[in-house]
């Protein structure tokens, strides 16, 4: 039976990985320390999803291990030597990043580093999957022309017609301290795979969301919308007229995507990873599907400052994924993703 190791095992990707992959056959050892409790407090705990994963699977492992303990994660890769790797775990808030750049810095970038290493050093042939993020092109993206329309922002620059791809420049622009955490990891990833050989990859998502995600107002922006909605409680909307951009991926297309990579490596591999133009929504537009599926108003506070390196519009060109990967696709759509995260929250909250 195959072993995969997963960091960030109790959130929203790495469990929606860990069950994934339970239901192929293989062996699952998660990584978690519920750090995610520790950065947002009660509301970003994450246990019960672990108690989920326990109790659902019955080849899981779970070792309560912070990723920034070098001989830990070193001494865990060499008992293991897992046939694949995910690593999930993060700091992934920016207003965070800019409170305790060390801890950021320290997770983001060290964390991943500790687990390259431990990968090279145990397990070289084993796939190296890295959930990466949009904000290594920083606010770049923000430069190219929009077209303001009624309820979003869109690109006026035909080229950007599918999104942002793969090759758009990633320095020279304002990334938050945690953009730029993550993206130093993204290009550690990418060099074990070009120097050292190792099959890397790093998926650089957009809005990642599903069922299973612990929304909190500083990270999980349709998660987090949608339990304001419920509780009616107000939605800080922070700048651009509420008409900012951003394309959602369900958990699950993102599991199977890496299965794909898993099932065909390749070697120090970048992707723009989200739903693509079509699952594209504006926080107004949001609010509006929300209130429609609940029937309960959506209460928000404008404020006119926009986050330090937020995006405009984003939204991922996905042609090179689908390329390399011709029988993966988009197979949730984004009303798919509301009824779901509503129908979780509902379930929580009850």
């Amino acid at each position: 039976m195959p072993k995969l190791l997963v960091t960030g095992s109790s959130g929203l990707i790495g469990s929606e990985v860990c069950l994934h992959f339970a239901q192929l056959g293989w062996e699952i050892y998660g990584v978690d320390n519920n750090q995610r409790a520790v950065l947002f407090g009660a509301q970003g705990d994450t246990r019960w999803n672990q108690q989920r994963l326990q109790s659902q699977i019955k080849s899981f492992v779970h070792h309560e291990l912070d990723i920034r303990d070098r001989s830990g994660i070193l001494d865990l890769a060499e008992s293991i030597r897992p046939d694949a790797i995910v690593h999930a775990a993060a700091q992934p808030s920016h207003d965070l990043a800019a409170k305790m750049p060390f801890d950021d810095f320290d997770i983001n970038a060290v964390g991943t580093l500790n687990l390259l290493e431990a990968t090279r050093q145990f397990t070289p042939e084993a796939p190296f999957v890295y959930l990466s993020t949009n904000k290594v092109y920083g606010d770049a993206p923000n430069e190219i022309p929009m077209v303001e329309l009624e309820t979003r922002w869109d690109y006026a620059d035909p080229h950007y017609k599918q999104g942002i791809p793969e090759s758009f420049r990633i320095d020279q622009s304002k990334h938050s301290l945690f953009g730029a955490s993550k993206l130093a990891a993204d290009i550690m990833v990418q060099e074990y795979g070009r120097y050292f050989g190792l099959k890397t990859c790093c998926l650089r998502g957009g809005c990642l969301t599903g069922p299973n995600h612990a929304g909190v107002e500083l990270h999980g922006f349709l998660s987090y919308l949608v339990k304001c909605n419920l509780e009616s409680c107000p939605y800080k909307v922070f700048g651009y007229k509420g008409k900012q951009v951003r394309d959602n991926i369900h958990s699950y297309d993102v599991a199977c995507l890496v299965e794909a990579f898993i099932q065909a490596p390749r070697c120090g591999e970048v992707y723009n990873l989200g739903g693509g133009k079509n699952n594209t929504c504006s926080i107004l537009e949001a609010f509006d599907i929300v209130a429609s599926l609940t029937a309960k108003k959506m209460h928000y506070e404008y404020l006119e400052n926009n986050r330090d390196g937020d995006h405009i519009c984003y939204y991922s060109d996905l042609r090179k994924i689908k390329e390399h990967y011709p029988p993966w696709s988009i197979t949730k759509s984004l009303e798919d993703i509301f009824a779901a995260i509503i129908a979780a929250w509902f379930e929580r909250i009850k």
